[in-house]
């Protein structure tokens, strides 16, 4: 573990605060303010005890400074939660140190998007001081950037002597850990999503720790042409065939137990109010795509999740964006809402995860979290950048 802001004392100390407001925003104002709400418990332990808080953000991917990448809407919807916050339009330069000089204990200062300077993911060392020097304590809770080496997520620890993980970065590191190290049997996985490639590090990374791992979404289709089996106009990764037999075959000597779907559901195309079609996984029409599990697929994952002690989803099991593709996944979603009232840890990662979850209106799980490509290469095994350089506990 980290190191956490409950380990140094900021009272009175400036303190530069890393977070992920990268939120959508529509006609200038927040669509969805989820990870602004996630921050909130850091912001306010850092002002209820007189911290003087400096916050750094990013927002979307800018190439000129584009007026639609501005964090001003960030801070209008932040000001609803948080009295004694203002704004300024840079994150570096003489105004920003003057603001940052009048800031009075338990006052916070949001500075704009860093990637206005492309500096910031380059890593420049320069850059990287320049945002140190605005404080003595750095605090990372930007989990979902914390896979990226960027200016303001990793070159920055260089330049403070203390570097310490917010709440939420405690708690994503907390609950992906236990998913990762806990020895309570029995762990199961539900992959889904539409490709083998982009989840590849985290399947063979949990073919040696899950005791069952459920598979459903578009990437099945993969798996079934790998076996023979023709899947119509369904998607297929025709260069991860030979890597889906590899996955089959490891399962196999490991003697986990590996479900893939026995029934699709199919359409003429991925629209709203299409005519639908139930098909066994053998009888897929050649004119037609599969776009959710079945009936009987539901019901086979629903039990093979009973009972589990640490779940982890990632992934949708159709395309949960467009109903009646949806079933799939909120059945599945309800399984393990029903298995964690049941005291199972469940953690769900991954972007689409989250937003099929929030889409769907359900609660219950352990832990959603916020980091889609950080979750996953974390679930994957591999070191990232922006917790590495944060003091160990």
């Amino acid at each position: 573990m980290k190191r956490t802001i409950r380990d140094v004392d900021v009272r009175g100390k400036k303190v530069v605060l890393r977070v992920d407001f990268n939120v959508p925003v529509q006609e200038g104002k927040v669509a969805d303010d989820t990870r602004i709400k996630e921050a909130l418990p850091t912001i306010r332990y850092l002002l209820d005890n007189g911290a003087r808080v400096i916050i750094l953000s990013h927002l979307g991917r800018p190439k000129n400074r584009e007026p639609e990448f501005s964090l001003k809407p960030v801070y209008e919807k932040l000001k609803e939660y948080i009295d004694k916050v203002s704004f300024v339009p840079d994150c570096v330069g003489d105004e920003v140190e003057r603001k940052v000089q009048e800031l009075k204990d338990g006052e916070a200062v949001l500075l704009e998007n860093v990637r206005f300077y492309k500096e910031e993911t380059k890593n420049d060392p320069e850059f990287a001081r320049r945002l140190a020097s605005l404080g003595e304590i750095y605090v990372n809770d930007a989990f979902a950037t914390a896979h990226r080496a960027h200016a303001s997520t990793h070159g920055i620890a260089g330049f403070m002597e203390r570097k310490v993980a917010g709440f939420l970065m405690e708690k994503e590191i907390k609950y992906l850990s236990h998913v990762l190290k806990s020895d309570e049997r029995p762990f199961t996985v539900i992959l889904g999503g539409a490709k083998i490639s982009t989840k590849l590090g985290v399947i063979k990374n949990l073919l040696s720790r899950a005791d069952k791992i459920l598979l459903g979404g578009a990437m099945i289709f993969t798996f079934f042409r790998s076996q023979g089996i023709e899947v119509g106009k369904s998607l297929v990764e025709e260069e991860m065939l030979d890597e889906a037999r590899r996955i089959l075959s490891d399962a196999g000597k490991k003697e986990i137990t590996f479900i893939l779907p026995v029934d699709v559901v199919v359409a003429d195309k991925p629209e709203e109010g299409v005519k639908t079609e139930v098909v066994s996984k053998n009888e897929i029409p050649q004119d037609k795509m599969g776009l959710d599990i079945g009936p009987v697929t539901r019901r086979i994952f629903q039990e093979a999740l009973k009972g589990s002690k640490v779940i982890f989803w990632n992934g949708p099991m159709g395309l949960f964006e467009v109903p009646p593709f949806d079933e799939g996944s909120k059945s599945i979603a309800q399984a393990i809402v029903e298995e964690t009232k049941k005291g199972a840890i469940s953690v769900a990662g991954g972007g689409d995860t989250a937003a099929c979850i929030h889409k769907l209106g359900l609660s219950g799980f352990t832990h959603i979290s916020t980091g889609g490509g950080a979750s996953m290469e974390f679930i994957a095994g591999e070191k990232l950048p922006g917790i590495e350089v944060l003091e160990d506990a």
